[in-house]
C-alpha cells in the first residue's frame, strides 16, 4: 500500500523512505486516520503532515499537529 505521498522525489526523497523503511519507528495508523492520509489531494496539507511527521510519536499528532 501506498503512502500517499508520490509528488516526494528525487534521490532524497527516495534515501528517506529508505531510510524510514530501515528504522521502522514503529508508529500505529489506525484505519481512519489512514483513510484520510491516503485520501487527500492538498499538497498543502499533505506539505504539512509530511513535516510533521518527521517527528511525530501518533499518527493524530501529524494530522491534529497535538
Amino acid at each position: 500500500m501506498g503512502t500517499g505521498l508520490s509528488h516526494f522525489r528525487g534521490f532524497v526523497a527516495e534515501s528517506f523512505r529508505a531510510e524510514g523503511r530501515v528504522e521502522g519507528r514503529g508508529v500505529a495508523v489506525p484505519d481512519e486516520a489512514r483513510q484520510r492520509i491516503s485520501s487527500c489531494t492538498d499538497l498543502a496539507v499533505l506539505d504539512v503532515w509530511f513535516e510533521r511527521a518527521v517527528t511525530a510519536a501518533t499518527a493524530e499528532a501529524v494530522i491534529d499537529g497535538g
